[in-house]
């Protein structure tokens, strides 16, 4: 039974990969009084936004805020630029790929899932060959779209995605090209525009370090005239409606106005530390948490060293140990939650979260809570993954220029 009094001392550990821990500047900011969002200072509000949310994309186009999940810029994405029946092409890397192509078959379309045989696929990232030579054999141009994963939440896997955009070209097909980076905006690089991608998908409460409860579809011209004459149905997803009322700040209904305040204050709070920083930051923590696992002993989900992501790390339990049970330990007994295992790798692994508003310290705590938590939980560890990390974030730690309070 759940136990809704359980609120020990000091604050939650939130180490899962998102929804992640939100900022107390940005918790100010969802406190400002509503306004009316059809007055001046509302325009003025998103016209900030609209502006700003297109640097992180890396885009000099169109991006689309709506009052929804990240699975509600999914079927926007789906849903605006195609039709009954169209073929799609989608790369099996993960839950989360998973779950957009059941979305595909829900809207009427005819996916086709490629990837890896058996559980490689979920350990790997997207393999562009396999597009090309797909797209290449669809000589009569049937398949309407491609759509893959960025950073895969599910396993802790960064594709390629400019490699994918080759692969296309290289197979001269005119596919739009879709791709879900949800857990990776504002946490890895993404180049919307120079890699060529047609529709972007995003959510607010990963790498933006936001609640959930806004998503994203950046465009290209190309997915904008797609979106002309498509015939799925549409409404409150609809981009003409959108991108008009847009030009001036406003929109067709009513906006998530406490969360606009957060996302204009993250933007803030990302540009001031500067989106390279902010990158090696990730990639910096990412590091250092693998380290971690192989010090104690324990295969990381991501089988591909050039893959790895900047976002989370999937751990691996040995055979017979329950990751689920792990992770319930570690909630009970420190006040710290891990995600769990999803789909095919359920009760095998547990991600921890290292994305958006972390640092050393945050990353120090949760891999002590970890260690302890395994060692409780009877796993053998050959090492102290605490001391890699400690290790490596000391010899990498950046100057701070910030004077000492006297």
């Amino acid at each position: 039974m759940l136990n809704l009094n359980f609120h020990p001392a000091g604050r939650h550990f939130l180490q899962i990969p998102g929804p992640s821990p939100v900022p107390d500047r940005l918790q100010r900011a969802m406190s400002y009084p509503t306004i009316d969002h059809r007055g001046p200072e509302f325009g003025a509000l998103g016209r900030k936004v609209l502006a700003g949310i297109r640097t992180l994309f890396k885009t000099r186009h169109p991006v689309v805020i709506y009052p929804a999940s990240g699975t509600g810029a999914w079927e926007a994405a789906l849903a605006n630029t195609l039709s009954p029946g169209d073929a799609v092409l989608m790369y099996e890397t993960g839950h989360f790929a998973t779950l957009w192509n059941k979305m595909a078959l829900r809207l009427g379309l005819e996916p086709e899932f490629l990837g890896l045989p058996g559980s490689e696929g979920w350990r790997r990232g997207v393999q562009a060959p396999m597009i090309e030579e797909r797209l290449r054999a669809d000589r009569s141009h049937a398949i309407k779209a491609v759509c893959v994963v960025h950073n895969e939440t599910s396993t802790g896997v960064t594709s390629d995605i400019a490699a994918v955009r080759r692969a296309i070209d290289a197979a001269g097909h005119p596919a739009l090209l879709m791709v879900d980076t949800i857990s990776g905006l504002a946490s890895a690089d993404y180049r919307h525009d120079e890699w060529g991608v047609d529709v972007s998908v995003s959510g607010s409460q990963k790498g933006l370090m936001m609640p959930p409860g806004i998503s994203f579809n950046a465009l290209s011209p190309k997915a904008i005239e797609a979106s002309r004459t498509a015939r799925l149905p549409k409404s409150f997803w609809a981009w003409d409606e959108m991108l008009e009322i847009n030009k001036t700040g406003y929109f067709p209904y009513t906006p998530n106005t406490n969360l606009l305040y957060a996302l204009s204050e993250a933007l803030d709070m990302l540009h001031q530390e500067g989106l390279e920083a902010v990158f090696a930051r990730h990639q910096r923590l990412g590091e250092a948490c693998r380290r971690a696992v192989r010090a104690w002993g324990l295969e990381i989900q991501c089988a591909d060293p050039a893959v790895y992501s900047p976002v989370l790390t999937g751990v691996m339990m040995p055979e017979g140990v329950d990751a689920d049970a792990v992770r319930q330990l570690v909630y009970q007994r420190f006040n710290m939650s891990l995600g769990a295992g999803l789909g095919k790798v359920k009760g095998r692994m547990f991600r921890i979260g290292h994305l958006g508003e972390c640092n050393d310290l945050t990353l120090m705590a949760t891999l002590s809570g970890c260690e302890m938590g395994l060692r409780l939980a009877g796993v053998r560890l050959p090492g102290s993954g605490c001391a890699a990390a400690m290790e490596y974030l000391a010899g990498t730690a950046q100057r701070s220029d910030r004077p000492i309070a006297e």
